[in-house]
């Protein structure tokens, strides 16, 4: 311990002028600061790449009013998914559609959203997913469902008239 200090003393008094000492501590120690806040940092970043092999794309179109899908690996199956108006025990008022999509569970499931008048948002809360849909852009999103189920969402912007009644199965 003693060499330490008497090595840093001779090299504080050899090579740094008078003030010199702080000078180079409010350098040193933000720099380090900024190396361990970029690490972790970095490391979600690679993460969130999206290196992935998707085992189905499917295209969504929001129209006004309703969505339209494509399964373009599948021989081009395209269909609309309109709200269901009427109302009996066997489905959700407002919320079920007529074309629901089906997606296989445990698979990496990549979702490309568009739009052909104005801005909707597609969004399913039970899956985590919110991505907007805005004309003339072509969004891409991936996601992995892990449970079965029936996941309910709609169009969360504010795209017009009846925009409340574009519903996602």
């Amino acid at each position: 311990y003693m060499m330490l200090s008497m090595f840093f003393n001779k090299f504080i008094n050899r090579f740094l002028l008078e003030g010199q000492m702080i000078e180079l501590i409010w350098t040193i120690l933000p720099a380090i600061t900024l190396i361990f806040i970029a690490l972790p940092s970095l490391r979600l970043l690679y993460l969130l790449d999206e290196l992935n092999n998707p085992l189905i794309t499917i295209k969504s179109i929001g129209h006004q009013w309703y969505w339209s899908y494509e399964y373009s690996d599948f021989k081009n199956i395209e269909f609309d998914s309109y709200m269901i108006n009427e109302f009996n025990n066997n489905n959700f008022r407002l919320l079920d559609v007529d074309n629901r999509i089906i997606i296989p569970m445990n698979n990496n499931i990549r979702m490309l959203i568009t739009a052909t008048d104005v801005i909707h948002s597609w969004t399913v809360p039970a899956i985590g997913v919110k991505v907007d849909a805005n004309p003339g852009r072509l969004n891409q999103m991936s996601f992995f469902i892990n449970r079965p189920g029936i996941f309910f969402g709609q169009c969360s912007e504010i795209c017009g008239a009846n925009h409340s009644f574009m519903p996602i199965v």
